[in-house]
């Protein structure tokens, strides 16, 4: 496996012509906006033979589950649409906990208990995807003030496992201690926490009863993910999701989070990849590879250029080093966003990350025949200022 790379061909080129759509050049890394991982050419080649035969829906995800919990140790798992839909399906589940008739109700929650605890420093852009199965959200702020929501009634509560140690909130083992006292689940969302990969497992030893993670982080599909920790709450995502729509006796809430075969077998596959892969190998050529882009830039003149760490959160960080990052000289700031826009603009369309008045280009998702590209259009853009 190329870690989450894989080589442009002539057919992909010839197809996205028959769809009149222009390639871009990713220098921004995994972002569902462009797509996205791409899949390793051993599991492309595997996806053939899951094309072109059918397979039991409920079977396939029963079995999936079992390897994904098998592979990270732990009670159960689902595969499922993305962390996104993970979170929404994990919430509805512990609203329901597998009720038909309740699934059904969704997201009217009349009779239930509906309410998702979140720390009010853990605000976030996903936060919204609790509120689909149709909770509401209730906001705390200290020990106190969560044991106190806790104990009035709550379906889950919910903890982005990137923000851990975000000021003036508890940690996730503190945290979930509390909620374990009034059997409330704790549902976190660890869409991206993959690296190193050992860390993927370890929630559920913190506390995690369901914790959601994205596949395209690993190498996966953009369309897959999945949940994982408690059997019976696992069950009751599997209950609540598109499978019992069609064939059960309830027209239950999950049917819009459908999955394909290929995007479930995909989904396990690279994550087993991705538990064996060499993380040193890798991060030694993004390295090499952010080095090369540093030397051809070399000569732009007017700009700072050095290596840096883009990290998933958007964080520009000294190592592990991935990354190239243009700022304006010493005491001037550069006009980021601008320089990215006319990047954007040109052909190729060059895409990057304007952050903190500079511009970040990942090269985790540029192919090596790109960084002349990249140095070519910047070196224009940065002529033009």
């Amino acid at each position: 496996m190329e870690g989450r790379e894989a080589p442009v061909t002539e057919a992909v080129e010839s197809a996205y012509e028959r769809l009149g759509v222009e390639p871009i050049v990713n220098a921004c890394g995994i972002y569902s906006e462009f797509g996205g991982s791409c899949l390793s050419p051993s599991i492309w080649e595997a996806l053939g033979d899951v094309n072109r035969q059918w397979a039991s829906m409920p079977e396939l995800l029963d079995r999936s589950g079992e390897l994904v919990a098998e592979l990270l140790g732990v009670e159960a798992a689902r595969v499922v649409p993305g962390a996104a839909a993970g979170i929404a399906l994990s919430v509805g589940a512990c609203m329901t906990g597998g009720d038909g008739a309740r699934m059904e109700q969704l997201p009217d929650t009349a009779g239930m208990v509906d309410r998702v605890v979140v720390q009010r420093g853990h605000q976030y852009r996903y936060l919204r995807c609790a509120r689909l199965p149709g909770a509401r959200i209730v906001e705390v702020a200290g020990d106190e003030d969560l044991r106190r929501a806790l104990d009035d009634g709550a379906a889950a509560l919910l903890h982005p496992a990137h923000l851990e140690g975000a000021p003036g909130t508890i940690a996730l083992r503190d945290a979930a201690a509390i909620a374990q006292e009034v059997d409330v689940p704790v549902i976190v969302d660890a869409a991206f926490m993959v690296d190193p990969p050992e860390r993927i497992g370890s929630y559920a030893d913190e506390g995690g009863d369901l914790v959601c993670v994205s596949a395209k982080y690993y190498g996966g599909p953009n369309v897959g993910g999945f949940v994982y920790g408690r059997t019976d709450l696992v069950r009751a995502v599997g209950a609540i999701d598109f499978t019992g729509f069609e064939f059960g006796p309830h027209l239950i809430f999950g049917r819009a989070f459908k999955l394909e075969r290929t995007a479930v077998a995909a989904t396990v596959l690279a994550l087993a990849d991705w538990l064996e892969l060499d993380h040193d190998e890798r991060w030694t050529r993004y390295a090499a590879r952010a080095q090369r882009l540093l030397d051809l830039l070399a000569d732009i003149p007017g700009v700072e250029i050095g290596l840096a760490g883009f990290t998933l959160d958007e964080r520009l960080v000294e190592e592990p080093v991935n990354a190239v990052a243009v700022r304006g000289p010493a005491g001037t700031r550069l006009d980021a966003d601008r320089l990215a826009a006319e990047l954007a603009d040109g052909r190729p369309s060059i895409r990057c990350v304007p952050i903190d008045g500079a511009l970040a280009f990942c090269v985790e998702t540029v192919l090596e025949d790109q960084l002349e590209q990249i140095a070519r259009r910047l070196g224009e853009v940065c002529a033009g200022r």
